[in-house]
């Protein structure tokens, strides 16, 4: 609660998320000089295990989660009907629990605020709780939702960390087990060894809607697991989510440039186009706002930095739609198949957001593994700003 002597500060971060976490952190670490509070009804980072590549994050961004890895690969593996892989790049998990340690740990006692803002402006919040708290910026951080201004596909999962008496055999992360039966669009398990007996099992599909049977898909992950020969004796965690894949949408919608309040994270459009994931992006933003909060409008030039990133990633957006628009669901794991075959640098750019002009080429070369013509009908429909 907000106290009589308490209620400025000079960075008010709304969402204590991976991006708002991220953010608090990056300010903590670089600008000791300013009055930071987080604001976050639940617990900061909440119930989730976020993954990366290593290629995902720059070498100078990288001191910012690094403290934060609880698990860490040299390679993962990936499985589809025609073809397995081994890829040789490291890949990296971090947990929610990480998060909040390294944030409790940074900010002063006092100065994560356990309350919802139920009005967020660029200058102050109010609490549902009661009180105001003033800032000279207010950062929202508290996710997108829904997104009914952009037309979407969507990355929907559940995910169980399950104990598996005897060992499950696992080495390495399987990023993608396409080889299940093809459900509700493209689906695939995600396989995490957190240790011998330890296995993080997620269930994902690539969904025409964004509804999530959770019951159907914990049968699912269990039928996964007897299939496999495992005798799973305790379900030590779980999460779901719903991202959006986005096909095509308005930037200017999505935020419009008469919204003064500083934004950061999945409400800001910052998130791959294709795999949903905010990762990278948050990372990229938390490290730049040290120096951000110092200039003048500070609104303008994170809107602006998000508006350069949603252009960049048209060409996602393009595949997204020929993904989810003329790709038949039960076909779609034949886009990932092929991908798969690719040169593993080009995958790294891709899952990074950094596509080559050869990159966006070479993907598109040889023989679609969508019909053409549908292929053609999906883009001629879409808004591409």
């Amino acid at each position: 609660m907000v106290g009589p002597n308490f209620d400025k500060c000079d960075i008010a971060i709304v969402g204590g998320g991976l991006a708002g976490g991220l953010a608090a952190l990056a300010l903590a670490a670089k600008r000791p000089d300013l009055d930071i509070r987080l604001v976050e009804p639940g617990q900061v980072g909440g119930n989730h295990v976020w993954s990366f590549f290593d290629s995902d994050i720059a070498k100078k961004d990288r001191w910012l989660v690094a403290p934060l890895v609880r698990y860490h690969w040299p390679r993962y593996d990936v499985r589809f009907p025609a073809h397995d892989r081994t890829l040789d790049m490291g890949y990296k998990s971090i947990t929610g629990e990480a998060l909040a340690e390294a944030v409790a740990a940074a900010l002063p006692d006092g100065h994560i605020i356990a309350d919802r803002a139920k009005h967020v402006a660029p200058d102050h919040l109010l609490l549902a709780r009661g009180g105001r708290l003033s800032a000279k910026h207010v950062i929202d951080a508290r996710g997108g939702g829904k997104f009914p201004t952009l037309d979407c596909g969507w990355q929907k999962f559940v995910g169980q960390a399950l104990t598996i008496t005897g060992g499950h055999g696992i080495e390495q992360p399987v990023v993608m087990d396409a080889t299940v039966e093809q459900l509700d669009g493209y689906r695939f398990v995600y396989l995490l060894p957190f240790d011998a007996e330890t296995l993080f099992v997620e269930d994902t599909y690539y969904s025409d809607d964004a509804a999530l049977d959770e019951p159907l898909v914990r049968e699912r992950i269990a039928a996964y697991a007897a299939a496999q020969g495992w005798q799973v004796t305790t379900t030590m965690r779980e999460e779901s989510g719903v991202l959006p894949v986005v096909v095509a949408g308005d930037f200017n919608r999505l935020w419009p440039a008469s919204d003064r309040t500083a934004r950061i994270g999945a409400r800001a459009g910052m998130f791959h186009a294709t795999t949903g994931y905010s990762l990278p992006h948050a990372v990229r933003t938390a490290a730049a706002l040290p120096a951000l909060v110092g200039r003048a409008d500070l609104p303008g030039r994170l809107r602006a930095r998000a508006a350069a990133s949603w252009h960049r990633q048209r060409y996602y957006r393009m595949l997204d739609a020929m993904l989810f628009r003329a790709a038949d669901p039960e076909a779609r794991y034949r886009i990932f198949e092929r991908f798969y075959r690719l040169s593993p640098r080009l995958i790294a750019r891709f899952y990074a957001g950094r596509s080559t002009t050869a990159d966006r080429l070479r993907l598109l070369a040889g023989k679609p593994p969508v019909p053409v013509s549908r292929a053609l009908a999906a883009l001629a429909r879409l808004d591409w700003r």
